[in-house]
C-alpha cells in the first residue's frame, strides 16, 4: 500500500508526528522496548494497542494463506492502527518489529480518551484511521473472500452487508473467473452451497447469515452486553446514530443495535443533495460511515446483525431482548428502527430479490444494470435519487409512478432533473402487473391505467422505492401507535390515552417522549416525522437532551 498511495495523500494516510505530539502521547500509554522480530500484532487477534514508534522500526504486513505483502514500515514518531482499533475489532494485519527501538503502547480505552481530550492530535489520528480503512477496502485487503454470482440474491446480500459495514473483503464471480473450480474443490464447496465466505483464511461459511458473518468476523466482541446501560438506542439510521454521538459525547453510557448495517434507509441513498452543509451531495453510506466513526470515537458501543425481538416494559430499568434471548438493561431507550421497504403486490416480486430486484439504488447495485435499461418505481424523494444516480450508468431508467405527475411527493430540484434527462422516461398512471424470468429477472409488463394498453419490455433490473411499513411488531403494544402502526409521541398522546396506558408521572410526555416515560421514538418510525434526514438527526440529537431530564427524576 505504501507505494500505491498517491504522495499528497500518503502524509495523512501514514503521518509523522513532532516530538511535541510524541511527548503528550507518553501520557496516555507506556513506553516499551521492542526487538527485532518481535510479532506486536497477529491478523485475527484483538485490537487491542495503538504502538506509537519513538525509535526502532515497525512493519505492517497483509498475510495470504502462503505469503506476506508489505504494507508499510512505521519509523519514529509514526503510529500502528486504523478503523477497527476503534471499535475493538480483529485485526486485518500483522505488525512486526524489523528493528530494534522502542514504542508507546496505548491501550485502546485510553486511545478513545485521547481522541476525546486532545483536539490536535485527535484529528491527525482519526483522519489516518479512516484513510488507511479506505485503502485496505480499496485494495480488498481484507480477511474474508467472498464467492458468489452476480445473479445469487445472497451474493448481493452479503456483499451489501460487508459494504455497508466498511468491511475490507475480496470478490471472486464464480461466472467469469475461469479458474475458481480448484478453489472451490479445496475447500468442498458445492453449487448449492453459494454464496460463499471464507473468513480469516480458514473458515467456510456457506450461505451465511448476517450474524453468522458478524460472528466470524468479530464484529461485536469487544461490546459487553451483560451490562447495564444509560441508554439503548435501537436502530443505526440517521437518528439514531445522531443520539449515539450525542449521548456517548455528552458521556452517557450508550449502545446502539442495529440489524444489518449503519445508515437505515437513507444509507442505500445514492446522493443525499438536500443535507446541510453538503453543497455538492453525499451518498447516505458516506454520511452514515462517518456519523459511525464519531458514535465509536466518544466511546458509544455499536452491535450489528442483532435483532431486536422484545421490549420487556412492565417495570423499570427497562431491557430488550435480542436474538438467542439474552437481555440488555436500559435506563433509558430510543426507538429509532425505522421503517422496512414496502413491497407492492406483485406476482413473483420476492422471487426475484436481489436478482433483479432492488431497494437500494448504490454503486454496487449501479454496476449490476450498466449500460442496461432499468425501472424504477415510487414518486418520492428515494425514488427520484435513484433514477438520477442510475441515469449516469444504465442505457436508459423508467420511472413508473401510478399518479399524475411527481408534484406531491417529490422534491422540485430532482424533479427538474428528471424532466430535464433524455436518459429518463416518466411513465405517469402506469403500474406494473408482472415479472417475468428464470433465476433472474428477465422483462417486466405494465399497464397505462387511462388507456388500458398493456407492455411488455426486456429490462432486468427493477428497483422498488415504494415507501415503507415502521418496524414496530416487536414492541408487542408496550407503546402507542398510530392506525399504520408508527409510534406517538408527545402532544399526539391525548389524556385519555394517557390514562389507558397507565402514565405514572404527574407531568405530561416530552416532546418526542411515548407513552412510556423513559422511553423515546425518532426519525421514520415515529408517527408524524418528517421522513427526512435532517429532521431525524435533529430528532435523534434532541431526544438525547430529553433522555437526560428523565435520568435526573
Amino acid at each position: 500500500m505504501t507505494t500505491e498511495v498517491r504522495a499528497e495523500r500518503s502524509d495523512h494516510v501514514f503521518p509523522t508526528l513532532v516530538p511535541e505530539h510524541v511527548a503528550r502521547l507518553a501520557a496516555y500509554g507506556e513506553r516499551r522496548h521492542i526487538t527485532t522480530g518481535e510479532i506486536l500484532l497477529d491478523p485475527g487477534a484483538t485490537a487491542l494497542h495503538c504502538w506509537v514508534v519513538v525509535r526502532g522500526t515497525i512493519e505492517i504486513l497483509r498475510e495470504t494463506r502462503d505469503s506476506e505483502t508489505l504494507i508499510h514500515r512505521h519509523g519514529p514518531g509514526q503510529f500502528t492502527g486504523e478503523a477497527n482499533l476503534l471499535a475493538g475489532r480483529r485485526s486485518l494485519v500483522r505488525v512486526r518489529v524489523v528493528e530494534d527501538g522502542e514504542v508507546i503502547a496505548i491501550e485502546r480505552a485510553q486511545l478513545l480518551r485521547l481522541l476525546q481530550t486532545d483536539a490536535e492530535i485527535g484529528d491527525i489520528v482519526m483522519r489516518a484511521f479512516i484513510l488507511r480503512r479506505a485503502e485496505l477496502i480499496g485494495r480488498g485487503y481484507g480477511d474474508a473472500v467472498l464467492l458468489g454470482s452476480a445473479h445469487c440474491a445472497g451474493t448481493l446480500r452479503v456483499k451489501e452487508f460487508l459494504t455497508r459495514n466498511g468491511h475490507p473483503f475480496q470478490s471472486i464471480d464464480l461466472d467469469n473467473d475461469a479458474g475458481v473450480q480448484e478453489l472451490l474443490d479445496t475447500f468442498g464447496i458445492k453449487p448449492g452451497d453459494i454464496p460463499v465466505l471464507i473468513c480469516r483464511c480458514e473458515i467456510v461459511l456457506r450461505n451465511p447469515t448476517n450474524e453468522a458473518i458478524a460472528d466470524c468476523l468479530g464484529f461485536n466482541e469487544a461490546v459487553d452486553l451483560d451490562q447495564m446501560r444509560d441508554l439503548v438506542i435501537i436502530g443505526a439510521g440517521p437518528s439514531g446514530l445522531a443520539a449515539a454521538v450525542y449521548a456517548a459525547s455528552e458521556g452517557l453510557d450508550a449502545l446502539v443495535i442495529e440489524t444489518t448495517a449503519p445508515g437505515g434507509q437513507a444509507g442505500s441513498s445514492s446522493r443525499i443533495e438536500n443535507y446541510l452543509g453538503f453543497p455538492n451531495g453525499i451518498s447516505g453510506q458516506e454520511l452514515a460511515a462517518r456519523a459511525w466513526n464519531q458514535a465509536q470515537k466518544f466511546g458509544a458501543g455499536i452491535v450489528v446483525a442483532k435483532n431486536v425481538t422484545r421490549l420487556l416494559c412492565d417495570r423499570r430499568p427497562y431491557s430488550v431482548e435480542v436474538d438467542g434471548g439474552q437481555r440488555i438493561g436500559a435506563r433509558a431507550i430510543i426507538l429509532a428502527s425505522g421503517a422496512r421497504y414496502r413491497k407492492p403486490a406483485l406476482p413473483r416480486l420476492t422471487e426475484f430479490e436481489g436478482a433483479g430486484v432492488y431497494y437500494g439504488a448504490t454503486f454496487m447495485e449501479g454496476q449490476l444494470c450498466k449500460n442496461e435499461e432499468v425501472a424504477v418505481v415510487g414518486g418520492g424523494n428515494s425514488a427520484g435519487q435513484a433514477a438520477v444516480f442510475l441515469s449516469t450508468i444504465a442505457k436508459h431508467v423508467h420511472v413508473f409512478v401510478r399518479g399524475i405527475g411527481l408534484a406531491d411527493s417529490m422534491s422540485r430540484y430532482l424533479i427538474r432533473r428528471i424532466e430535464g434527462n433524455e436518459r429518463i422516461t416518466l411513465r405517469t398512471e402506469t403500474e406494473l402487473i408482472a415479472l417475468d424470468g428464470k433465476q433472474h429477472l428477465e422483462s417486466l409488463s405494465w399497464r397505462h391505467s387511462p388507456t388500458g394498453e398493456t407492455t411488455q419490455a426486456p429490462i432486468r433490473h427493477l428497483f422498488v422505492m415504494t415507501g415503507a411499513d415502521p418496524s414496530t411488531d416487536w414492541l408487542e403494544g408496550c407503546v402507542l401507535t398510530d392506525e399504520r402502526g408508527f409510534i406517538r409521541t408527545g402532544s399526539d398522546l391525548t389524556h385519555d390515552d394517557l390514562d389507558g396506558a397507565g402514565w405514572p408521572l404527574a407531568r405530561a410526555p416530552h416532546t418526542l417522549e411515548t407513552s412510556l416515560p423513559g422511553i423515546f421514538a425518532v426519525g421514520d418510525v415515529r408517527s408524524g416525522s418528517m421522513k427526512r434526514v435532517a429532521s431525524a438527526v435533529g430528532e435523534g440529537a434532541a431526544a438525547v437532551a430529553l433522555v437526560h431530564k428523565t435520568l435526573r427524576e
